[in-house]
């Protein structure tokens, strides 16, 4: 990481470790534990979607290359953070990373599956056959399946035993190791069944399936980590590669790396600011979008500050480099967004307390049931203690246990994309329903995020006759002006059909206004403080300029021939769904708040026309985090709604990050939830998504454990003493696959 190593409080130490190989809530939740036993771990918090654990140490009592040791003898990949790594560099290293993990577990999961169906396949002609060649074919595949594909399982499930904290993994490598033991004792030695009485059957096809099904919810955890990379990448992507630095008296470019604070940058028209400072000499207009998510660029003039990262719009400027690395503003957006992702909770952590229980007692009870067969079973005593304590085991594979929440995922994903929904896995969707308040980003989000003219009010006896006149003269004025109000303006002439003339001896004043001549008139257009530097008296149009400003737009002077002529009044018009979209957030219990980087009076505005009533108004980034933080300490579950780069913090930070599709793909990709049709009637959709696919999950859970609890009894004989009836390993089996089917069908049900 590029700052791995911090001190939190005094005496100790937090630093941040690459973790490879985890696929799975329980994976995380088993690394997790075992980084918390470690003497001298104050804080460990796992994060699968980063592939990191965050741990705050005593250094006196631990290490770091203690706590890698630690991760490692759980079974997964750990290594020690490489120290001041650039930012760029360590995200492409991480993506590489994460690619190759993708890569592997997506081709095991096809070829687990075409051996799987081809197993089956074999499998039919042999039901109720002695063991022949193809029981040795499969029992050979079978070994390769569970060498190549499934290792990690029964490594991780071994070390998770030995720990004594089993997991998924645990479950996974006992069922299928159980139902591979049976079959290959029945393909190795068939007479000790036959001598018996009993049919050597083989269930090798199953233990193939199995490892499919379970590699391929693994794959789709995988593909969610790699889309939160690419965010953390591409807010990295904005610092430039090189700074133009004024040195002996000439200008040098060099690597922004390079750059040290007190060295004078140089930055012409259209670049995008390298690092942090302050300006010296020469005045702009600077599109600081990424921070504030606001259309209008900033006037710049000597003695304010520029943040690294921003647009420079217009006009040439030489600053002093003041914050630079690590501390700089981006880099500090970048920061809050890694700690935010770190924060995460696992979204299995129901099926992780049933697993952490029933492993041990599956356990407990073949072995119990081995035991008694083995004393009152009579002649055949030791075939049936095998065959009644392998059919537990078979019985309660965690197959459905296992598909319980993947199948919901993967069908409501399926189901979310259709509605032009892209939700980024389990997590996203557990915490989706749980939500109790929306907070809703301005610009982009309620607004449309681009500015339009939305009035044109000429002075009744000033000097252009109507509106038309007004509008053709302002839009032929700021056609040669790079400015976003001058682009809203020509683009409404245009649309209105007016004709532009080309300005003649035109002069911008940045922050202020522009000038020029009009065929025969002399034409002024900027704000209040530009006409009166003009000597325009603007008392006409006093009342109207306050009516402008309550409602929340932008008025725009404009003086033709030295006298007041009219305004234009520009906004960032409401989205035609947000109130819409308010009313239904409503509806289901939820509240709404308006969180933005604009002005007080403009955010009101667009609030009371939404019908929002809570608005949080003027804040940065960072203070979006903090409000987001301050509300989950309230107790709310927190969604953020957002378009821009100066929103992927916020998102990251919420409980659920939710972007508009038409925004900047650094806010897409922080995002857990991708509205990707630009409508905000989207949150609602993935709210009500969401909860019908936890009460799936909940039902999938619970038939899946019912399944087990009614299962195991009848596999261990409990009803053969009463009804003389003792379930072979074969209708274990199918019962298992009964199981699967029905979570399965359930899932499906998510379609419609």
């Amino acid at each position: 990481m590029t700052t791995t190593l911090e001190r939190p409080s005094q005496g100790t130490v937090r630093v941040t470790i690459p973790v490879g190989g985890m696929t799975c809530a329980a994976c995380q939740a088993s690394v997790q534990r075992a980084l918390s036993r470690e003497p001298g771990v104050l804080d460990a918090s796992v994060n699968l979607m980063t592939e990191s654990a965050a741990v705050t140490f005593d250094p006196s009592v631990t290490t770091p290359t203690t706590l890698v040791g630690a991760i490692q003898r759980t079974g997964y990949e750990a290594e020690l953070p490489v120290p001041d790594r650039e930012m760029i560099a360590e995200q492409d290293a991480r993506d590489r990373a994460q690619a190759k993990e993708y890569a592997a577990l997506k081709r095991k999961a096809i070829v687990s599956g075409i051996i799987g169906a081809l197993a089956m396949a074999i499998s039919m002609p042999m039901m109720h056959a002695p063991p022949g060649p193809l029981a040795w074919a499969l029992l050979a595949v079978t070994v390769f399946v569970m060498a190549w594909a499934g290792r990690h399982f029964y490594v991780r499930g071994w070390m998770g035993l030995r720990r004594r904290s089993p997991d998924m993994n645990t479950l996974i490598a006992i069922g299928t190791g159980a139902a591979f033991v049976y079959s290959a004792v029945a393909t190795v030695a068939p007479q000790l069944f036959v001598r018996h009485g009993l049919q050597p059957d083989v269930y090798f096809e199953a233990v193939i399936i199995i490892i499919a099904l379970i590699l391929t919810g693994n794959t789709l955890e995988a593909r969610a980590k790699r889309s939160t990379a690419s965010a953390l990448r591409a807010l990295a992507g904005l610092q430039p590669r090189s700074a133009r630095l004024e040195r002996g008296g000439s200008d040098v470019d060099v690597p922004v790396e390079q750059v040290q604070s007190g060295d004078i940058v140089l930055v012409r028209p259209g670049e995008r600011i390298p690092v942090d400072g302050e300006i010296i000499s020469g005045a702009s207009a600077v599109d600081e979008s990424m921070l504030t998510g606001e259309w209008m660029a900033v006037a710049k003039a000597p003695g304010d500050r520029v943040t690294g990262g921003t647009i420079n719009s217009s006009g040439a400027f030489r600053y002093r480099a003041t914050t630079v690395g690590a501390d700089s503003v981006l880099a500090r957006i970048v920061r809050v967004m890694r700690d935010a992702q770190a924060s995460r909770a696992p979204v299995q952590a129901l099926a992780d307390r049933i697993s952490a229980i029933f492993v041990p007692t599956v356990l407990a009870i073949s072995a119990i049931t081995f035991i008694v067969w083995l004393v009152v079973g009579g002649e055949a005593s030791l075939a049936q203690a095998l065959a009644a304590s392998v059919s537990v085991l078979i019985i309660a594979c965690p197959c459905a246990m296992g598909l319980a929440v993947p199948t919901a995922v993967m069908v409501a994903t399926g189901r979310g994309a259709q509605m032009g929904v892209l939700i980024k896995g389990g997590e996203a969707l557990q915490r989706a329903g749980e939500v109790t308040l929306v907070a809703l980003d301005k610009t982009g989000t309620v607004t449309e995020g681009r500015p339009t003219v939305t009035d044109i009010i000429p002075v009744v006896t000033g000097a252009v006759p109507d509106a038309d006149e007004l509008l053709r003269l302002a839009a032929s004025l700021e056609s040669v002006s790079e400015h976003p109000l001058a682009e809203a303006i020509v683009r409404h002439g245009k649309n209105r059909g007016v004709v532009v003339e080309p300005p003649q001896a035109f002069t911008t004043i940045p922050g202020r206004g522009v000038r020029a001549t009009v065929g025969a008139r002399s034409v002024a257009l900027g704000n209040e403080p530009f006409m009166r530097e003009l000597g325009v008296d603007i008392g006409p149009l006093a009342a109207t300029l306050g009516l402008v400003a309550a409602g929340g737009k932008t008025p725009v002077l404009v003086a033709v021939d030295g006298a007041a002529a009219g305004l234009l009044a520009i906004a960032d018009p409401l989205r035609p769904t947000a109130a819409e979209t308010v009313r239904a957030l409503r509806a289901r219990g939820l509240e709404v708040a308006l969180l933005t980087g604009d002005h007080e009076q403009t955010a009101r505005a667009i609030a009371r026309e939404a019908g929002i009533d809570r608005v949080v108004a003027g804040v940065s980034p960072e203070g979006k985090v903090a409000e987001i933080q301050r509300l989950r300490a309230s107790g709310h579950v927190v969604a953020m709604v957002g378009d821009g780069i100066n929103d992927a913090p916020a998102l990251a930070s919420a409980d659920v990050g939710m972007a508009i599709g038409t925004g900047t793909d650094v806010a897409i990709e922080a995002a857990d939830v991708a509205l990707m049709r630009g409508d905000p009637r989207g949150v609602v959709d993935a709210i009500d998504l969401s909860r019908r696919t936890m009460r799936t999950m909940r039902q999938n859970l619970f038939w899946a454990f019912v399944y087990n609890v009614i299962g195991i009894p009848v596999a261990a004989g409990v009803l053969y003493p009463a009804f003389g009836i003792l379930l072979n390993p074969v209708f274990a089996s199918a019962a298992m696959a009964f199981s699967s089917v029905s979570v399965v069908t359930n899932s499906l049900r998510l379609r419609a």
